[in-house]
């Protein structure tokens, strides 16, 4: 039985090419985080030497091999103090000549293992070539450690292989910038995995470039334990693998309940060529043109009287409409309500979902809106989509809950629809809550996933404010919503995400309803949330190319889809 120890971030500022200053300062951290009884110490990406290299000539001098001079200085405090200790740094392969960034886990008896970064950021390409290591998970007394880097972390699948491979904690360092920290990226890793994530991140300013600090632990339900906001220091807190091993959310356990027959379009990479051509080859499912238009969600609470339910849905629509939205998105279950959806249920092709459908002619918009769906002796959870001309089609729920297995039976495909402003796909609750979902319709091509949802607390926090200086226009203030699970949903996939939950008047469903954008490091934020005094959030969005040679749309253009290493993934659709 592996039992908790306690774990440590250190959070330091590097002086650029001044490798013996940072080693010193870095053992003098990692001997205070000891003396306070750390047993796994995580230092920062690149905190041998900096970061900001110009090319491969200018890091040259400081790069060495793994095992090598820094590991034996840091292997020396790893048995001198019985601890566990990541360091990053320039690796070079004393072999083939590259040179790699990279992570190293050193034990009392030396070097554990190696992570090479997979998924490079903009400055990688500059020096080093990218890692071909795979992502693996290190066995020790500890428990199971996985090592990330920085830009890694954008990308679900790395941190998912994590999980998969069976990973108590998560030790990301890095050298994160142009937001405020503990980054939503980070938190969202270790709530969708259900494991701890340990995050060493530097700070300070390095040829013009500011760093964001905010290195934390974040246990698995994304409750940040410990955190330092700016300069260099230790953040301590107790890791249980025990709990990572339920591997749960929000008391759910989402990796049993994960849905892989249906994931491998992951090994796929369709953004590899120009979208436009891409999608348009053989004239089959062309992207639509795009445009320019509104988007709504609309959050109420609904009952199992579907004539108030109609009543609800057509004003919260007309409401919308009058704001210039030709998209209107409602709950999970907006329709035939929450409770007893067994017996609430309804056919597509019955009388209360021809008159959901005909209130979106009558209104001449798009609505997509949950209901339980009866299928002879079936039932889904499913979600309409209708438009100016009635039903367009429906979705049902790929991945169920462990009360709603109860009473519905999951859907086994995906859907995405066409409509006049984009290519669209829809996911129902707790759908979203898998990251593979969300991934697949961009893969597809959706510039708009929708996602009508009942989901209680535990997918958002907020932020106290930094005491980093970024530049304008990046926040440094308060903000009570901070990480939104779905928000980083958006960013990740590059597409608009809109997210239309529940606000009961109870406070079991906290609502927090919202449109957001493709790019989550574009501030001010391209959003719209939902408030208990405003229930139905609009925001503008565009779906078009801009550019008719090659997007230079971010949502057509989809760089973090772009960039996806499918040739490490095989493990998520086994």
């Amino acid at each position: 039985m592996t039992c908790a120890f306690t774990a440590a971030a250190v959070q330091f500022e590097p002086t650029m090419a001044d490798k013996a200053r940072n080693l010193g300062e870095l053992a003098r951290l990692i001997e205070s985080a000891a003396d306070q009884g750390a047993e796994l110490i995580v230092t920062p990406e690149m905190g041998t030497t900096g970061y900001c290299w110009h090319d491969r000539e200018e890091v040259s001098p400081f790069v060495e091999p793994v095992p090598g001079p820094t590991t034996e200085h840091l292997a020396e405090i790893a048995r001198r103090r019985n601890c566990f200790i990541v360091v990053g740094l320039p690796e070079v392969d004393p072999v083939t000549d590259l040179y790699y960034n990279s992570a190293v886990l050193i034990g009392p008896d030396g070097v554990v293992g190696k992570h090479r970064k997979t998924h490079p950021y903009i400055s990688e390409p500059k020096w080093a070539a990218s890692g071909d290591l795979g992502h693996q998970v290190f066995e020790t007394r500890l428990g199971r450690i996985a090592l990330l880097i920085c830009m890694d972390i954008h990308f679900i699948e790395t941190a998912r292989l994590a999980a998969l491979g069976g990973a108590d904690v998560i030790c990301h360092i890095s050298n994160w910038l142009a937001e405020r920290t503990p980054a939503p990226y980070w938190i969202s890793r270790a709530f969708e995995n259900g494991c701890y994530l340990i995050e060493s991140n530097r700070w300070g300013l390095e040829r013009g470039v500011q760093f964001s600090g905010g290195s934390c632990i974040i246990a698995p339900e994304a409750e940040i334990l410990a955190v330092i906001d700016a300069g260099d220091g230790i953040a301590t807190a107790s890791i249980d693998p025990g709990r990572a091993r339920r591997r749960q959310m929000l008391g759910e356990p989402i990796i049993d309940q994960r849905r892989p027959e249906l994931y491998k379009e992951l090994m796929t990479n369709t953004f590899a060529w120009n979208p436009g051509d891409f999608f348009s080859l053989y004239g089959h499912k062309p992207l639509p043109k795009g445009a320019r238009t509104k988007l709504a969600v609309a959050e109420f609470e609904p009952v199992a009287d579907i004539q108030q339910n109609l009543a609800r849905i057509e004003a919260l629509a007309r409401e919308a409409q009058a704001e210039g939205a030709e998209l209107v998105v409602f709950p999970e279950r907006a329709l035939t309500g929450l409770e007893r959806p067994a017996e609430t249920a309804v056919a597509v092709d019955g009388e209360a979902v021809g008159r959901l459908a005909g209130l979106a002619a009558s209104l001449r918009l798009h609505l997509v809106a949950g209901f339980a769906e009866r299928d002879g002796t079936t039932f889904y959870n499913s979600a309409l989509v209708a438009g100016p001309d009635g039903i367009i089609g429906t979705y049902r729920q790929t991945h169920l809950t462990e009360g709603d297995r109860q009473w519905a039976t999951p859907g086994d495909a995906w859907a995405v629809f066409d409509l006049p402003f984009g290519r669209m796909g829809v996911l129902v609750g707790h759908d979203a809550s898998f990251p593979e979902a969300g991934r697949i319709l961009a893969i597809r091509g959706c510039d708009i996933v929708v996602s009508p949802s009942a989901l209680r607390q535990g997918f958002h926090g907020g932020h106290a404010g930094t005491a980093v200086v970024h530049p304008n226009p990046i926040p440094m203030g308060a903000d009570p919503v901070h990480w939104h699970q779905f928000r980083v949903r958006a960013g990740e996939n590059n597409c608009y995400f809109a997210f239309a939950n529940v606000r009961s008047a109870n406070g079991h469903y906290p609502g927090l309803s919202g449109v957001f954008g493709p790019d989550t490091f574009a501030f001010p934020r391209q959003e719209a949330i939902a408030t208990s005094e405003k229930p139905v959030a609009v925001a503008p969005i565009d779906t078009g190319n801009l550019d008719s040679a090659y997007p230079t749309n971010v949502v057509r253009r989809k760089d973090l889809v772009l960039m996806r290493q499918p040739h490490f993934y095989r493990a998520l659709v086994v």
